[in-house]
């Protein structure tokens, strides 16, 4: 079952079909001790299933999002390469091996860009990516519910010079997307595929995959560290890391499309705003 965000509000879709649930908001959901149970009991009126080419809503209302860091050994190397003038390139080994993930605050609901919505780099980095992450959506009682696509964007630039600029290079305006609609689950198979294509001018520019079956840290252990000594009343969503990254110094520009398919879950598609 998939639970998207439209204009005519929450829909389900399941079996091939549509249905609007009336009267519940993403919050509900996300409050919601059974949230799956909830959203059958109101499923409604039937609609139109979402089109594939229709800008979307990010799923998300007053949840926060957060993130997490050098999940994948790609994401450990890539780290490590762009930090090692700064001589910080140990503390990604560090965190890649420690017990402790690293976690970080991604962004308030409001913030977050949805399916066919832009996203942005900042004007003050010239060395951008995207990183395509699976999401979990989790409940306020800490219980993975479901997942989506997530697009951490970026400036590698910023985050080298000093990990202590990780918040300015992770958190920006335009820095999120989310999308298209969270699959109702409370686990996915390893082999699942993570893919991501970008393209300029209609040519790719990068293609490349991974698994889950890299993940370092499973989703409960990276929950279980999130909600320790913290709380989230509306649920959370987390984003898993990356293990996906551009070689070299390869950049985002202005008019790139990014494509992020997660088997299962969907795919999330943005442009690069000017």
């Amino acid at each position: 079952m998939l639970l998207y965000s439209t204009n005519d509000g929450l829909v389900l879709e399941r079996g091939g079909r549509a249905e609007v649930l009336d009267g519940l908001s993403w919050d509900d959901v996300f409050r919601a001790d059974d949230p799956a149970g909830l959203v059958v009991a109101a499923a409604g009126r039937p609609v139109p299933v979402p089109d594939p080419g229709e800008e979307l809503r990010a799923p998300v209302a007053s949840q926060e999002i957060w993130a997490a860091g050098v999940t994948y050994f790609r994401s450990r190397s890539a780290r490590m390469d762009e930090s090692k003038e700064a001589g910080a390139s140990v503390f990604y080994d560090r965190v890649y091996e420690a017990p402790r993930p690293e976690l970080f605050f991604k962004g308030s609901g409001w913030r977050a860009r949805g399916h066919r919505a832009g996203v942005r780099v900042r004007g003050d980095s010239g060395w951008s990516v995207p990183e395509p992450e699976l999401v979990l959506a989790v409940n306020a009682a800490g219980r993975i519910f479901g997942f989506t696509v997530g697009n951490d964007m970026s400036a590698r630039d910023i985050e080298g010079d000093n990990p202590l600029y990780l918040p300015q290079a992770k958190v920006y305006r335009g820095s999120c997307a989310l999308g298209p609609a969270i699959l109702l689950a409370s686990a996915l198979p390893p082999e699942t595929v993570i893919a991501m294509r970008i393209l300029r001018g209609g040519e790719e520019v990068f293609a490349g995959e991974t698994s889950l079956a890299q993940l370092k840290r499973t989703p409960e252990e990276l929950v279980q560290w999130l909600f320790a000594e913290n709380e989230f009343p509306d649920g959370v969503l987390l984003l898993t890391g990356t293990g996906l990254v551009p070689p070299g110094k390869f950049t985002l520009a202005a008019g790139d499309e990014i494509s992020i398919r997660i088997d299962g879950v969907g795919t999330l598609v943005n442009v690069v705003e000017p």
